[in-house]
Formats: structure tokens, C-alpha cells, sequence
């Protein structure tokens, strides 16, 4: 065994298999699943499947069903059981894992309904301990689960195994942790959450023959990096998987973040030291040892398991000089190029002198939210900058918020005198919110209008004028729900009709890939295939993009190209661009597990980056808002 696998075996309990895109690794799970069904077709045999609901494997499941419809495979043989349902919960309530399942994977395969198997939630209370024996006993029955898929709960649950259940536990009603709660808000519009479900128990899971483990996103790398590095503890039910003998593993870059060959190499193994990576040690080292980057000794490098920078390097001296140059050209007060200076080391081009820039916007507020700072600069220096608003935004609205806004129009046209027919018929409608289709969307309209008004005033807040000013509504969001459809040709083809039209030299793009709700990263992948579609035009060579991030996440220190400095001025300034989004403010919806309002968010952000790059030895700001260039064309 080599060094390498020697110290990847000490750190990590069982095999991870990181992946570049979420995409590529469902398909080669579904793949796997796929093949081991058709082994079992070959031999006369069933095949026993437990299934997991939630994000995580939907994916997966459209793997599943392409094979299904293009290339002949056949759910014949399979039998499922699902690893858990909310209770009380009717099956046909959009929210249940039943109408889950069926939208995503039974409708549109060849599976006998008899053989699919999900817990029910409509049982009475007291008869829950029989039935859960009984889902028990049919598991043992079918043969016992040859393979079992799960997602990871960000408290480390596996099915609803939420933290204190034990290790042997099996089928049972449990009481659901309130951050599981938390999180499950986003498709509970109503924000009724069951407290309970029922859900397999650790036990059972234990004793599928395969486990495939997948996770997404870097909301998951902090219980990925515990639930597989840490010691096995019922605080964490994944990591009973550790004991597992045959478990895989599969996360995306972001959730493997934190893990520790990743995050720091240099523990596990000899590293090749490329520019990012020494920046990234000399960082972590100087966070280690509390000195600032120009006071780091070769005896502090030797003692943190970095002599081999030394070695390369000759001196501490020579890798903190140029660690610290690397940051210290990262800030700059001119986002959009500082004119008549010599840019060699500026993270922008000084010419042209007035850029022609687009910030897009997932959401109606993340442009104000993630860079208003850096939005404000743009405007006062000159450049001609617009802003496009990718999403309505109209699921993210209280009904409470909206009925305000209607009795205002309802009021303000019986004060005036004011009748029209259609009017009137869709002031109906918008009361009878639980009565039909219709009357849903025509409340989702009004939710739309909402955040678009917010949406201006903000924009007009930095003084953007009303032309530059732009709403996308891409259609791949306009489901109602937090189930979004998925990225279609029309979205991509507004986002590069748009980019067509400005031809600008810098875009602004969310790269806020921690967004629980996904949107931030649909909304990415548009402009990304749109660059591809435009890379033909002579014009898209000299438009750099510009990524930042959101209310969720922000770039760590090594990776930050740009760093845009705000004074206690500025930062007041875009605090109050962020209370435009009145809808937005004091609980808005979709807060995820953070219960700060988005503007303590965003300068509880800003100010850290600013303390870190302090306490790095650089100088000191009042904030600062940051950004990484993509340059993967």
C-alpha cells in the first residue's frame, strides 16, 4: 500500500467517489442499478430495491427511466420499498413520497404496482407498531434489499434515522428533527410540516447487501465530511454506514469540500503544488497558527506537515511573498478596470474604459443581496450595466403579502370609481386560492408583480435606469412549486438572446451552488450553454464572467480572484438596496436553517471576508464582496 492510500484509509472510513457534476454521477449509479437488474433477468430472478426520496436521487431516477424508454430496460422483475413517508399524509398530496415516486420514476416504467411498496400515511396512530412490523416482515419475505439508495439529511439523517436513533432500530413512526422540518418547508408552501414519519430503520438499511450513498451541493459538505471522517455516533445516523461492508459513496465537488484530502491534501499525502494549492495551505497555515501570512517561519511550516513547501520554495520568506502578492492583487475598487492604469496586476482589464456589464440575478433580490456593493461601483464609475432577473421569484411569497397587495387594487378602483369586468373576475379568483388551478396561477401573478416592483425599486435604489433594467422569467421555474421543470431549450435561448443583444464585456453570474433550492444552479447552467452557443461570435472572447455567491455560501479565501472593498458607507447603502425586497424581509419564506434575514446575511458575510483577509496581514476594510472568474470556454 502506498503512502497515499495509507493515509486516505487513516482519514476516511470507506470509499468516497467525488465527481465534477452531480449529473454524470447519477447516471453511472443508475447504470450500476441497471445492470445489476438485468443480471437478475438473465437468471429467472427479482431484484429487491429500496428507494429514497427527496433531491438527491431524482437524477438517478431520470437515468433510470431513459434507459427505460430508449434503450428497452425493463422494471419487470424489481420489487421497491421505499424507505419512509411523512404521517399523517394522503397519498395523493402533492407532497407525499408516493406522488414523489410516481412523478419521477413508476409512471413512466414498466414496474407491476403490485410490487412497489411505500410506508402509508393514512394508518391510525395506533395501529402504526403492527404495520411497521409488518413492512418489516414483507421486506424479509421479498428476499431482503439487494441494493438500497440514500440521501444525506443535513443532521446526518439517512431516511428519517433523524440524530439518537440507534444503531439496530428498525421500520418505526418517528418524530422528525427540526431542522429535517426546516428544510422540508420549501414544498410545503402552507409551511405545515408533519412532525412525524414513517421511516426503515438504521437496522434495516444495514442489511441491504449494496448501499449507494449520494450527496450534492456544498449545504451537505460539513455532514459529509462528519457522517465519513468522524467516529460512528447515533448524533450522526450515517455514520453507522462506516460499518457497512460494501457502501458507495458518491458526492459532487461541493459537498466534498470539507473532506480532508480535498480540503487539506497535504495531511494524507505528498502533493503536487500547484499556484491555488500553496495558496490554499499557506491560508489554512496561517489561520492554524493565528500569525498573519509575512510572519509565518519555516518552523511553522515544518510543524503543520508543509516542509515540503519549504523544501521547493528554499524559505518560508519566499512562499509567504508570494502568497500575500496574490491576495494583495486580488482587491481592487474598480470591479469594472481601473482607467489609464497599467492592469498587469488587476484582476480587470482597464480598457475599454465603460464596459458594457450584466449582473444576472437568479432571483428578483440576489443582485443586491450578493454584490450591491460591487453593483453600485459599477454604476457610479460609469459602465453601462444592466441587470437581468432570471426567475419571477412568485414562490417565494408570503399569501399574506399577496392579499395585501390585492385589497389595495380592490380598494383603490371602488375608491375611484373604477370598473372593469376582468378585473373584478380576477380580484375573485385571487381569494379562492384553494379552489382550482386557475385561481393558484392567477395568485402566482400577483406574486410575480410583487417581487418585479421590489425588483425596480431596488435596481433604481443603485440607479440603474428603468432601460437597463430586465425581467427573463425563464419558464423551467413557472411550476407553482419548488419542483422546477427541468432546463429546457427556450430558457437557454432567452438567456443567449439576451447576452446577444448587450454583447457585454463583463457578466455577473451566480455561482452560489449551496442554494438549497436548486434555482441558482439551473439559472447558471443557462448562461453557461448560452456562452457555448455564442462561442462563435468574434464579440464573446473579450466577455469575461464573473462569478459570485449568495445568502448561502461564500468563496473561500484561496479562491477569491476579486475583491471588491466596501466602506461603512457603501455597506449601509447596500443594506438598503436589500430592504427594497420588502417581501423578502422578516421571515420570508424559504430562510433555510439560517434565521438571519438576508441583508445580516450578506454583511455578516462581507465583513468576515474582510476580517480574514486582516488577519492575513493585508489591510483592513469595512467589508468586502468577492468573485472568481470562470474560465472553462
Amino acid at each position: 500500500m502506498d503512502v497515499l492510500k495509507y493515509h486516505l484509509k487513516k482519514v476516511l472510513k470507506l470509499p468516497i467517489s467525488i465527481w465534477d457534476e452531480s449529473v454524470e454521477a447519477s447516471k453511472h449509479i443508475a447504470r450500476s442499478i441497471a445492470l445489476s437488474i438485468q443480471q437478475r433477468q438473465q437468471n429467472n430472478e427479482s431484484i429487491v430495491l429500496g428507494l429514497a426520496t427527496g433531491s438527491s436521487p431524482i437524477k438517478v431516477y431520470d437515468e433510470l427511466v431513459r434507459m427505460h424508454k430508449e434503450e428497452g430496460l425493463s422494471f419487470k422483475n424489481v420489487i421497491t420499498f421505499n424507505l419512509d413517508e411523512y404521517y399523517p399524509m394522503k397519498p395523493d398530496s402533492p407532497q407525499s413520497y408516493v406522488y414523489f415516486m410516481n412523478e419521477y420514476l413508476f409512471n413512466h416504467i414498466d414496474i407491476p404496482k403490485e410490487n412497489i411498496n411505500i410506508p402509508d400515511g393514512t394508518i391510525d396512530m395506533d395501529e402504526w407498531k403492527s404495520y411497521c412490523e409488518e413492512y418489516e416482515k414483507k421486506i424479509e419475505d421479498a428476499g431482503g434489499l439487494d441494493i438500497q439508495l440514500l440521501g444525506i439529511g443535513r443532521t446526518g439523517h439517512v431516511g428519517f434515522n433523524e440524530p439518537g436513533s440507534w444503531e439496530d432500530s428498525k421500520t418505526r413512526l418517528v418524530r422528525l428533527d427540526a431542522l429535517t422540518r426546516k428544510d422540508a418547508e420549501k414544498d410545503f408552501i402552507s409551511g405545515n410540516v408533519p412532525y412525524r414519519a414513517i421511516t426503515m430503520g438504521i437496522g434495516t438499511i444495514m442489511k441491504a447487501r449494496t448501499v449507494y450513498l449520494v450527496g450534492w451541493g456544498q449545504h451537505k459538505a460539513a455532514i459529509v465530511k462528519e457522517a465519513f471522517e468522524g467516529p460512528i455516533t447515533d448524533a450522526i445516523p450515517a455514520s453507522f454506514l462506516q460499518k457497512h461492508p460494501n457502501v458507495k459513496v458518491f458526492v459532487d465537488k461541493g459537498a466534498s469540500e470539507e473532506l480532508t484530502r480535498v480540503k487539506s491534501p497535504w495531511k494524507v499525502g505528498i502533493c503536487n503544488w500547484t499556484d491555488d494549492l500553496i495558496c490554499s495551505a499557506v491560508v489554512w497555515l496561517s489561520d492554524q497558527v493565528k500569525k498573519p501570512i509575512l510572519k509565518l517561519t519555516d518552523e511553522d511550516y515544518n510543524e503543520n506537515k508543509l516542509s515540503d513547501l519549504i523544501v521547493e520554495y528554499e524559505s518560508a520568506y519566499i512562499v509567504n511573498i508570494q502568497v500575500f502578492n496574490r491576495l494583495q492583487h486580488s482587491i481592487t475598487g474598480w470591479p469594472g478596470g481601473k482607467p489609464d492604469a497599467d492592469d498587469t496586476n488587476r484582476p480587470e482589464r482597464a480598457k475599454p474604459e465603460r464596459k458594457r456589464v450584466i449582473v444576472f440575478s437568479p432571483h428578483p433580490d440576489d443582485d443586491v443581496i450578493s454584490m450591491g456593493g460591487t453593483l453600485l461601483r459599477l454604476v457610479e464609475q460609469g459602465h453601462d450595466v444592466h441587470v437581468a432577473y432570471q426567475t419571477s421569484g412568485n414562490n417565494a411569497v408570503h399569501n399574506h403579502d399577496a392579499k395585501k397587495y390585492i385589497e389595495f387594487v380592490e380598494e383603490f378602483c371602488n375608491r375611484n370609481g373604477v370598473k372593469d369586468e376582468n378585473l373584478a373576475k380576477a380580484i375573485k379568483l385571487l381569494y379562492q386560492t384553494k379552489s382550482s388551478k386557475k385561481s393558484t396561477e392567477s395568485l402566482l401573478n400577483v406574486k410575480a408583480l410583487i417581487r418585479r416592483g421590489e425588483a425596480r425599486a431596488g435596481a433604481r435604489f443603485c440607479e440603474l435606469p428603468d432601460e437597463n433594467i430586465h425581467f427573463l422569467d425563464l419558464p423551467f421555474y413557472e411550476t407553482g412549486t419548488s419542483r422546477k421543470k427541468p432546463l429546457g431549450d427556450e430558457d437557454i435561448k432567452i438567456v443567449s438572446d439576451f447576452i446577444q443583444s448587450i454583447k457585454p464585456h463583463q457578466i455577473y453570474a451566480a455561482g452560489d451552488l449551496a442554494d438549497p433550492h436548486g434555482t441558482h444552479r439551473v439559472c447558471l447552467d443557462a448562461i453557461f450553454l448560452a456562452y457555448k452557443g455564442l462561442s462563435k461570435e468574434k464579440w464573446i472572447k473579450d466577455c469575461w464572467l464573473w462569478l459570485y455567491r449568495g445568502a448561502w455560501h461564500e468563496w473561500a479565501i484561496h479562491e477569491i480572484e476579486m475583491a471588491v472593498p466596501l466602506s461603512p458607507e457603501q455597506l449601509l447603502k447596500k443594506r438598503k438596496a436589500i430592504f427594497m425586497h420588502q417581501s423578502q424581509k422578516d421571515g420570508a419564506p424559504f430562510l433555510g436553517d439560517d434565521e438571519r434575514e438576508f441583508w445580516q446575511r450578506a454583511e455578516d458575510r462581507n465583513r468576515a471576508t474582510a476580517n480574514t483577509y486582516k488577519s492575513l496581514g493585508l489591510a483592513e476594510y469595512e467589508a468586502m464582496e468577492a468573485f472568481v472568474r470562470w474560465k472553462d470556454f
